[in-house]
C-alpha cells in the first residue's frame, strides 16, 4: 500500500470516527454538546488537530447532517423495495411506516437534521452541496412514488382556479425544479401530502402532542388512512 494511499484511509477513518462521536455527544448531551473541540476530546486529539479534518463546526454539522439523511433514505428506500411490485399504496405505507420507525428511535437525529434551519449557500453553486444533494435524495424517494402513482393509475387533482395565483405560481416553480415530474396540480397533491405527514411526524418527536397523546401510533395511521382516501389508494393497517 502507498503512503498516499495509507494516508487516505486514515483520514476517511478518522473522519468516521468523528462523526460517530459527533453522533453520540448529540444522543446523550443534546445540540450544544456537539462542538469540534468536544468530539476531539472524546477522541483523544486536540481541537487543532482535528480541524485537520473539519474547517469548523458548520462543516462537522454538514458532515453528520449528510450522514442522517442518507440513514433515512436508505431505511424507506429498503421499505419501499420490499414491496416491489406491490400496489401503490403498499409501497407508500411501508415507506412512511419506515419513517416514522426511524424518526421515532432516534429523535435527537431527527430533530438534529429537520429542525434545523439548513444552512445551504445560495446561487448557481447551490445544487452541488453535498447538504443539499443530501436533502434532494431524500425527497427523490417520497417523489419518485407520487410520479409512478401519477403517471399509473393517477389521483384526483384540484382545479387550478381553485388554488389562487399566488399558489399556482409557487407550485409552477416547483414543478419546473422537478424537470415537470409533476405538473402543478399533481405537484400540489404531492406537497400537501408531505406537509401533512412530516408535520404530524415532527409534532411527535418534538413531544408536542403529550398533552393529549400517550401514543401517537393510531394518530398517525388515521392520518395514513385519510392520504390514501385521498389518493384513491387501499389503506391496509399494519401488521403487529
Amino acid at each position: 500500500m502507498t503512503a498516499p494511499v495509507r494516508r487516505a484511509r486514515l483520514r476517511a477513518a478518522t473522519m468516521a470516527e468523528a462523526r460517530e462521536v459527533a453522533r453520540r455527544l448529540l444522543v446523550e448531551r443534546g445540540t450544544s454538546a456537539v462542538t469540534v473541540n468536544a468530539v476531539a476530546r472524546e477522541m483523544g486529539m486536540s481541537g487543532p488537530a482535528l480541524y485537520r479534518y473539519f474547517t469548523g463546526h458548520e462543516e462537522l454539522v454538514e458532515a453528520i447532517t449528510i450522514d442522517f439523511f442518507r440513514e433515512l433514505t436508505g431505511v424507506i428506500t429498503a421499505a419501499r423495495d420490499v414491496h416491489a411490485g406491490e400496489d401503490a399504496g403498499v409501497r407508500l405505507l411501508a415507506m412512511c411506516r419506515a419513517m416514522r420507525g426511524w424518526a421515532v428511535a432516534h429523535p435527537a437525529e431527527f430533530e438534529w437534521t429537520f429542525a434545523r434551519p439548513a444552512r445551504i449557500p445560495r446561487g448557481p453553486r447551490r445544487e452541488e452541496s453535498p447538504r443539499f444533494q443530501a436533502g434532494d435524495g431524500f425527497e427523490k424517494v417520497f417523489l419518485g412514488e407520487f410520479v409512478d402513482l401519477w403517471e399509473g393509475p393517477g389521483f384526483p387533482v384540484p382545479e387550478a382556479t381553485r388554488l389562487g395565483p399566488a399558489l399556482w405560481g409557487q407550485l409552477c416553480s416547483y414543478s419546473e425544479r422537478i424537470d415537470g415530474a409533476l405538473p402543478p396540480s399533481a405537484a400540489h397533491v404531492f406537497l400537501s401530502t408531505w406537509t401533512r405527514i412530516y408535520g404530524l411526524l415532527c409534532m411527535e418527536v418534538l413531544h408536542q402532542l403529550d398533552f393529549a397523546y400517550s401514543d401517537v401510533g393510531p394518530l398517525f395511521e388515521e392520518c395514513l388512512h385519510e392520504v390514501c382516501a385521498s389518493l384513491g389508494l387501499e389503506y391496509t393497517p399494519p401488521s403487529d
